[in-house]
């Protein structure tokens, strides 16, 4: 059976999808019972299964008695990764991997010879928050070196970025509960937000799709997973079901 599309969890009305769930569960030594429903002891096998096991990135899972398309992928099988199909996404992603290992100078300024480029391409003085300008730049760059023409907004705000492209292309967006229902949809050269509140967020480009669990390159980033860090880092942290996730813009 595939991913359903979405969460299942207590009071799952489709017996057939928990039986399912069951028999991949007692198959792995999980005593669960075969009545179709998905009742507190049914979740609380869920929550060992999660405890005991991670995502096909080798990441813990999280332990919250649902099954989501990491659970699903670590209990039967994950949904396909998408493919990547945003040209300049793509190359974008191609130069910020040529970032990697970039940091501020000196430590902790939001500030350095390559950061300030980087701010200057969204009109930002060195000091400030640079992980949306990390993104923007790559997008410059790479639209410089194809020839391709370059649609990313101009803007150092990562909510504002998303409420730009979700007013003026929602082709180019793919929600949270859309990739949740589908993780393909999410592809290499995509760019993720998060949103923190309080106008506050943050963002990079997907490398890897592995069934939701992604890998990322992001600026401003920091490898104990602070929300201001110092470098351009890949990060194996992220995914699909981050409760701050907005959703990714592709272009």
């Amino acid at each position: 059976m595939q991913y359903p599309g979405r969460i299942i969890k207590i009071g799952e009305q489709d017996a057939g999808i928990v039986k399912t769930i069951a028999g991949a569960l007692r198959q792995s030594s999980y005593a669960v019972g075969d009545n179709g429903q998905f009742d507190s002891l049914f979740a609380s096998a869920v929550k060992l299964f999660q405890s005991q096991h991670g995502d096909a990135s080798g990441r813990p899972l999280r332990i919250d008695g649902q099954i989501g398309p990491l659970t699903w992928g670590a209990l039967l099988s994950p949904p396909a990764a998408g493919k990547a199909t945003a040209p300049l996404g793509s190359a974008a992603l191609a130069v910020a991997i040529t970032q990697l290992g970039v940091m501020e100078q000196p430590p902790g300024s939001n500030s350095g010879p390559q950061v300030n480029q980087y701010l200057a391409s969204v009109h930002c003085p060195p000091g400030s928050f640079w992980c949306m300008a990390f993104v923007n730049w790559c997008f410059e760059k790479a639209a410089r070196q194809t020839g391709m023409a370059n649609a990313w907004p101009n803007d150092a705000s990562c909510v504002s970025v998303w409420a730009t492209v979700n007013r003026t292309g929602k082709s180019h967006v793919v929600t949270r509960q859309a990739a949740i229902a589908d993780p393909g949809h999410v592809i290499p050269g995509m760019v993720f937000i998060h949103d923190y509140g309080g106008g506050h967020g943050h963002t990079g480009l997907v490398e890897i799709n592995n069934g939701g669990a992604l890998k990322t390159i992001e600026g401003n980033a920091d490898p104990m997973g602070g929300s201001n860090g110092l470098e351009v880092l890949r990060v194996n942290r992220r995914s699909i079901m981050d409760s701050s996730l907005k959703g990714f813009i592709q272009f």
